[in-house]
């Protein structure tokens, strides 16, 4: 019971600290849109667009506002789980999300589901071998894979297996992702690639000085297989950065997603937020971008607490 009370003011504060984020990624976002050339009314109005029209549009969509009080107006509805009408359909955002979360949903879990047992196997893997072929080999592979940008490297595999092999599917182009789960092979490879090189370093990195720390020479006097020690004992302590740096690929998977979206044909959130660039859709871009900010700052309050949890003596920068 000390032990958890002990832990409530750092949680309390870095909860606090997580709502700051919000808060500052809301007005970050704002300025951002407000800064973008041209609006949704020239774009609405057609490639010649009538200065009456544009200002009739203009007045309906309520862009003639004061910037403070289209930023009140948004704030309120975001308070209220309302992110705003689309410019450009009259739908809400909200509809965006629900047609646009089930394949990147999708993609995004079949990524983790596959990321985390990788990337401590080869880690782990790595560790019991170091210095050898095995850890050689694992380190030599993953340095590689991890310099190639995820959007060559997609490029390369629906070549490769699926225009030249016709093995996979190289796009999901009139495709049923649920009807054929094929289609999702390249792009989650992609989405892999990296994050396993990195986290699988991280966990080697752990793991040998878990291996080599006082508490484990302890536990070797004490007569535990080495199969407990290094499971129990060493792993936990070794996945306290990884965890960190699982946050940080969460992270980067929302911007992974929407090249690897946009390169597979894939009609997920990266779609919905192209397309919507694309047409200067200002409240579909600033909810589409809260929903990914919020994402990343309750991701990475997860993962704050759970390195603090799994090396409590460690300090877990807020």
């Amino acid at each position: 019971m000390a032990q958890v009370t002990s832990h409530l003011p750092w949680v309390g504060r870095r909860l606090l600290l997580g709502v700051g984020q919000t808060a500052a990624l809301v007005l970050f976002l704002f300025a951002l849109t407000e800064a973008l050339p041209g609006d949704a009314a020239v774009t609405l109005a057609g490639d010649q667009p009538d200065p009456e029209r544009i200002a009739r549009i203009r007045e309906t969509m309520g862009l003639d506002q004061p910037a403070t009080e289209r930023l009140l107006h948004w704030v309120g509805g975001l308070l209220h789980g309302d992110l705003g009408t689309s410019l450009v359909s009259g739908r809400p955002v909200t509809d965006y999300l629900a047609a646009g979360i089930g394949p990147t949903l999708v993609l995004a879990a079949g990524t983790l589901a596959l990321l985390v047992p990788l990337s401590v196997g080869l880690g782990v893997l790595a560790a019991r071998r170091e210095g050898g072929a095995v850890d050689r080999a694992i380190s030599s592979v993953t340095l590689a894979v991890h310099a190639v940008p995820e959007f060559a490297l997609g490029v390369l595999l629906a070549t490769v297996f699926g225009l030249w092999l016709g093995w996979l599917p190289p796009t999901a182009v009139a495709t049923d992702l649920t009807a054929d789960p094929a289609v999702l092979v390249l792009p989650v490879i992609v989405l892999l690639a990296r994050p396993v090189c990195t986290i699988s370093r991280l966990v080697r990195a752990g793991m040998i000085d878990a291996m080599a720390s006082p508490y484990v020479a302890q536990a070797r006097r004490y007569g535990l297989s080495a199969a407990r020690i290094r499971w129990a004992h060493a792993l936990p302590n070794a996945l306290a950065p990884a965890a960190q740096q699982l946050a940080r690929t969460c992270d980067w998977l929302l911007s992974g997603v929407i090249v690897v979206e946009a390169l597979f044909v894939i009609p997920g959130l990266g779609t919905v937020l192209v397309e919507a660039v694309a047409a200067r859709d200002v409240p579909v871009i600033q909810g589409m971008a809260v929903v990914f900010g919020v994402v990343t700052v309750l991701v990475n309050i997860g993962a704050d607490l759970a390195a603090r949890r799994l090396a409590p003596r460690s300090e877990v920068a807020a």
